[in-house]
């Protein structure tokens, strides 16, 4: 690959980019682009910004498609698309409206297990419980455990003694002083 033969212009605009770039990536595509212009060695470009020569080839590829710095700008990533999509939230929230037992499970509230078991057999697909518990915060959802209310004892006054109330210390037992 011979030099990129930049003119002022694309060179001003991209030591330009150079200096008022936050970013480390674009800060060393540019650098990259800027020192094989002069000549520089693919694999010495490479070495000093401790990269492969490949990615060197295809910033200045990329570059050269258009001469725009902007060009060398990474592409947004998205990341990994959620397992659990719009349907499989709206199924979500439609499960917690009801309860387990009218779907056949003798459990008085869902638990991760359980809408694991529920949401495999519906949509086919294996969730982990992480996964879920995401999809549940994301619905606005707080897991809690849930807590056993036993009603009040209506013989409980029956049951307890009175108290004989605190007399204090009695009079020998008070220092003398």
């Amino acid at each position: 690959m011979s030099r990129l033969n930049l003119t002022t212009w694309q060179r001003r605009r991209l030591r330009y980019q150079l200096t008022e770039t936050h970013a480390s990536r674009i800060h060393r595509r540019t650098l990259a682009v800027l020192e094989f212009d002069r000549g520089r060695p693919v694999a010495d470009i490479a070495r000093m910004l401790r990269v492969s020569r490949q990615s060197i080839y295809n910033w200045i590829e990329a570059y050269r498609d258009a001469y725009d710095p902007t060009d060398l700008v990474d592409a947004v990533h998205l990341g990994r698309p959620r397992l659990l999509d719009a349907d499989g939230a709206a199924l979500l929230r439609s499960l917690l409206d009801c309860s387990p037992q009218d779907f056949g499970y003798f459990a008085t509230n869902w638990t991760i297990p359980l809408l694991q078991e529920h949401l495999q057999h519906t949509t086919k697909q294996s969730l982990s419980d992480e996964t879920i518990r995401r999809s549940l915060r994301r619905l606005g959802y707080e897991w809690k455990r849930p807590r056993y209310v036993l009603a009040p004892d209506p013989e409980r006054e029956k049951k307890t003694a009175d108290s004989p109330g605190n007399p204090g210390t009695s009079a020998t037992e008070r220092c003398i002083g």
